[in-house]
């Protein structure tokens, strides 16, 4: 942004940064809203406490190996996937065990949980289901490829996976696991599912976004992006897509017949630097995005008023999140910087 540099950062006023050493690879809160985590690709995990900014962040030895995946857990909590074929819960309190581990070949490249006790871990082509307790459910796959991103419904009812030539959608509750797939070809990673589960979207290897309305398995194909889109997250409501992959953050109307023969809106651009990350605010209209520089700022969708969170010079943005009440920010860079920020009303 041009003439951002000039501006006061919030990371200034109202957060605190740690030089972690490493690639940061997931920056996520616990559902209980009191912990910050940052997963990183020396296979630690750093603990911050969201109350208390000048404390000590707590480093926890988590993977041998990479850790790949961080999601928060179905109550409180973390969980972490790594390259050393584990899937960790985290407590609040740095205390770790394992909740699954699936041998030192394979890789737990996605997770993702829903509040209801489902927990979601993609290993290799093959999504495997677990419970809060940690008791295995199912398995879904093999899919045709490695998975490229997992993502269940709002309802909790539905596990989508990405992989090469397009989706696999599952009924969890199903009594023959025999999936949907909604097809397109080329490779697919970044997933996103509409909150009204009436839509879902992936990020292909091409620089392009592709989709499938749910009712009908309209597609829907969203390109001309610069670089490749690594980043996706629809509003609270669903009424816009926000994605990286161009020098501003891109957002498709999912509304008034959107997004096919509707053009998106850009926001929060100007200087030629890619938008690495994206992250929707859980209740408003408001989106806050990581660029290749280092720069992260917010904007608001409707008025393009952009409000600047962190200055360039720190690294790529590699992992950006809200907590789910809106009031606390988390991200880290490639270069292993990470910050945690208090953005509720004073």
């Amino acid at each position: 942004m041009s003439g951002v540099a000039e501006a006061d950062f919030l990371l200034d006023q109202r957060g605190t940064g740690r030089e972690l050493g490493a690639w940061v690879v997931g920056a996520v809160f616990g559902r209980e809203g009191r912990t910050a985590g940052f997963a990183l690709s020396d296979g630690t995990v750093h603990l911050a406490a969201t109350a208390d900014h000048a404390g000590e962040w707590r480093r926890l030895e988590a993977h041998d190996g990479a850790a790949l995946s961080l999601a928060p857990d179905c109550a409180e909590g973390l969980l972490s996937g790594g390259d050393d074929g584990k899937l960790l819960r985290i407590a609040p309190d740095g205390t770790t065990e394992t909740v699954a581990d699936f041998g030192t070949m394979k890789w737990v490249d996605h997770v993702t949980t829903h509040a209801s006790g489902l927990r979601a871990a993609a290993v290799g082509k093959n999504v495997h289901l677990l419970d809060g307790r940690g008791a295995k459910l199912k398995a879904f796959g093999p899919h045709p490829s490695t998975v490229g991103g997992v993502a269940i419904d709002a309802k909790g009812k539905r596990v989508f996976a990405s992989h090469y030539n397009g989706v696999s959608s599952w009924f969890v509750a199903a009594k023959e696991d025999k999936p949907r797939v909604l097809e397109w070809k080329g490779s697919h990673h970044a997933i996103a599912v509409a909150p009204d589960g009436q839509a879902v979207v992936t990020a292909m290897q091409e620089n392009a976004l592709h989709g499938w309305r749910l009712t009908d398995s309209q597609h829907m194909r969203m390109s001309g992006y610069p670089a490749k889109t690594q980043s996706i997250a629809f509003t609270a409501k669903g009424r816009w897509l926000a994605s990286s992959g161009a020098d501003s953050v891109v957002l498709w109307p999912f509304f008034g017949g959107g997004p096919m023969g509707k053009a998106p809106t850009e926001i929060a651009g100007g200087d030629q630097v890619v938008c690495t990350r994206v992250a929707c605010h859980p209740q408003h209209e408001v989106v806050v995005a990581g660029f290749a520089d280092g720069l992260v700022l917010m904007a608001e969708i409707a008025s393009g008023k952009v409000v600047p969170i962190a200055a360039p010079g720190r690294g790529s943005v590699s992992a950006l999140s809200w907590n789910a009440a809106g009031t606390h920010l988390a991200f880290g860079t490639e270069t292993g910087f990470a910050a945690l920020l208090d953005l509720a009303k004073r």
